[in-house]
C-alpha cells in the first residue's frame, strides 16, 4: 500500500467510474450507512477516478450496462436505475467531464465534491441523462446544495481538474487498483467492490454479471474503522 492510496483518518478514498453500475450500489451504501451511523461529521468520501474508458483503451458499452441493470439494481433498488430512455445518440460516450467535474467540485469542499458524485451516479443510471454533456452536468451541480455551479463551469472551461484526473488514472493503472469500486482505509486496509463476489455469465456486453456474494454490512465496518 503507498501512502498516496492510505488517507488520513477520517476520510475514505473510492476509486471508481461513473457508469458502473457495482460502483453505483457501493456508493449509495456508503452514504446510506454513514448516514445511519451518524458519522457524517467524522467521516468524508475522497473520489477519484477510476476511467474505464482510458484504462481499457476503448469507449464505455451500453450492452454491458444494460446488463448489469437487472441483476445489480435489485441489490440496491433505491439507489435508483432504469434501462437507458432517451434517445440512443444522447447515451454518454464518455465520463470525464463528470470525472472532472466531481474533482473541481472538490475544490470548493469535501461535501460539495460528494453531493455532485452521488447526483451525477443518479443521473445517469436513474434518470437516463447525457453526463457527457456540459449543460447536463451544469444543470445537475444547479440542483445540488452542495457545489457551486459557476465554479464548476469555470473549472470545466479551463480543464482545471484535467490534470487530477490524469493523474489518479495512472494511480488506477498502478496495480494497486484493481477495479471500480475501489475503497481505501485509513488503516491501510481496502475493499475491491466491497462484500460482493461477482462471476460473469458470457462475454462482457454479451453476457450478464452473477452475483454469487452480496453482504453489505461490510459498509458498517468501513466506515466505523474510519472515524476521526
Amino acid at each position: 500500500m503507498t501512502s498516496a492510496l492510505t488517507p488520513r483518518p477520517g476520510t475514505i478514498v473510492i476509486f471508481s467510474d461513473t457508469w458502473c453500475a457495482f460502483a453505483h450500489v457501493a456508493v449509495y451504501r456508503l452514504h446510506e450507512s454513514r448516514r445511519r451511523l451518524r458519522l457524517e461529521e467524522r467521516v468524508t468520501f475522497d473520489h477519484r477516478a477510476f476511467p474505464m474508458e482510458l484504462l481499457n483503451g476503448n469507449p464505455g458499452s451500453r450492452p454491458g450496462s444494460d446488463s448489469e441493470v437487472p441483476s445489480v439494481g435489485n441489490r440496491e433498488p433505491a439507489a435508483g436505475w432504469q434501462l437507458w430512455q432517451d434517445k440512443d445518440w444522447l447515451y454518454p460516450s464518455s465520463t470525464l467531464p463528470a470525472l472532472e467535474a466531481v474533482q473541481a467540485a472538490k475544490a470548493q469542499s469535501p461535501k460539495a465534491s460528494e453531493d455532485l458524485d452521488l447526483a451525477l451516479r443518479r443521473a445517469f443510471w436513474a434518470e437516463s441523462r447525457c453526463i457527457t454533456n456540459r449543460a447536463v452536468i451544469l444543470d445537475v451541480a444547479h440542483n445540488v446544495s452542495g457545489p457551486d455551479e459557476k465554479a464548476i463551469e469555470d473549472a470545466l472551461e479551463a480543464g482545471a481538474a484535467r490534470a487530477t484526473v490524469a493523474s489518479q488514472t495512472r494511480d488506477a493503472a498502478s496495480g494497486l487498483v484493481v477495479c471500480s469500486p475501489h475503497v481505501f482505509l485509513p488503516d491501510g486496509t481496502d475493499y475491491a467492490n466491497p462484500g460482493m463476489h461477482i462471476d460473469w455469465e458470457g462475454d462482457w456486453g454479451v453476457g450478464y454479471p452473477r452475483i454469487l456474494e452480496d453482504d453489505p454490512t461490510v459498509y458498517d465496518d468501513i466506515l466505523e474503522r474510519s472515524v476521526v
